[in-house]
């Protein structure tokens, strides 16, 4: 006796039928297309998620910048300065640092100065 695959068929496309709900057109109706166009949104996302890594940091370093230039330093002499000094925070807590606790960041930045 033969088996079908009519049961695996259908799971497996069910699955990418859910993933398409949404889309334009044929793109959320035929099987064909459907296939393509989840295989390039995940591909996208996939993408995306490595990009938004990128974009943080530039966000970071756009903060810490705008905090350096309120205290008279740029953000290449602070990171400079940082490192001379030892301090080792990293971007994203040096640029809540920035934004959340003024007073704070002040005292890191004049920290940074003294050592460069």
């Amino acid at each position: 006796m033969r088996i079908k695959s009519g049961v695996t068929t259908r799971a497996h496309k069910k699955k990418f039928f859910k993933l398409a709900k949404g889309n334009y057109s044929a793109k959320s109706t035929r099987w064909r297309m459907v296939k393509q166009q989840v295989e390039a949104s995940l591909n996208e996302a996939y993408t995306g998620r490595k990009d938004k890594k990128g974009d943080f940091r530039a966000l970071w370093i756009e903060r810490i910048n705008a905090a350096c230039r309120q205290n008279d330093t740029t953000y290449s002499r602070f990171i400079s300065g940082l490192k001379k000094a030892g301090i080792t925070l990293n971007r994203k807590m040096l640029s809540e640092l920035a934004v959340r606790d003024g007073a704070s960041f002040k005292k890191i930045v004049s920290l940074a100065s003294g050592a460069a």
